[in-house]
């Protein structure tokens, strides 16, 4: 399953790079428009197969299953996780030169759209190995609300890469431990967690 929604974000990964060339929407209608019709094809698709006799969890593919992950799965997200951090730090200093100012940025010299695209694909890879923990209607949180909590610390992006990921950690801890001691969705309560710990320090920073 992990290979499959791979191959299927690379393909909207590549279309939302191709797209957003084009300047025509912003990159916010693009990413609504292929997320939710990507979406809403699988479910789709999903109901055909039932319709068939195939039984599937569609609870668990929307909200994900922590308490499933299974060895196999284990061995997707260490590898990727590896692969990830490796590939981050070839493109860092390009990323970051893109998004403090992009015309700059192509004057130097940097492949714009190169870079974008392997970020894209970076991200893909990201959601297509922690789908099966947090969840499509989920993942997206995951991917917005710790960089958001670490930006109320951090004074440098290496330190809001950091920041981010440890506050990703700790939710999934909390997550894990609602979910434990109060039988609520695993999924759902890691999104809660990252909730709260935003409200926190928002509330503090101020």
């Amino acid at each position: 399953m992990i290979l499959g929604t791979l191959v299927v974000c690379i393909v909207i990964a590549f279309l939302l790079v191709v797209l957003q060339s084009q300047k025509r929407l912003a990159t916010d209608t693009l990413l609504g428009i292929l997320a939710h019709s990507a979406l809403s094809l699988g479910l789709v698709a999903l109901a055909f197969l039932q319709a068939e006799g195939l039984r599937i969890d569609l609870y668990a593919y929307l909200f994900g299953d922590l308490l499933a992950v299974t060895h196999t799965d284990l061995y997707w997200i260490y590898g990727g996780g590896v692969l990830i951090l490796l590939s981050l730090k070839l493109i860092w200093q390009s990323l970051l030169s893109i998004t403090i100012h992009e015309e700059l940025a192509q004057v130097e010299g940097i492949p714009i759209a190169r870079v974008r695209l392997f970020f894209m694909l970076m991200i893909a890879l990201v959601i297509a190995i922690a789908m099966k923990i947090v969840g499509i209607l989920l993942i997206t949180s995951m991917l917005i609300i710790p960089p958001a909590t670490a930006r109320h610390f951090a004074r440098t992006p290496e330190q809001m890469a950091v920041f981010a990921s440890l506050i990703g950690g700790i939710a999934v801890a909390m997550g894990l431990y609602m979910s434990w001691h109060w039988d609520t969705p695993t999924g759902p309560s890691v999104v809660v967690a990252a909730t709260s710990l935003f409200t926190l320090t928002f509330l503090f920073k101020n």
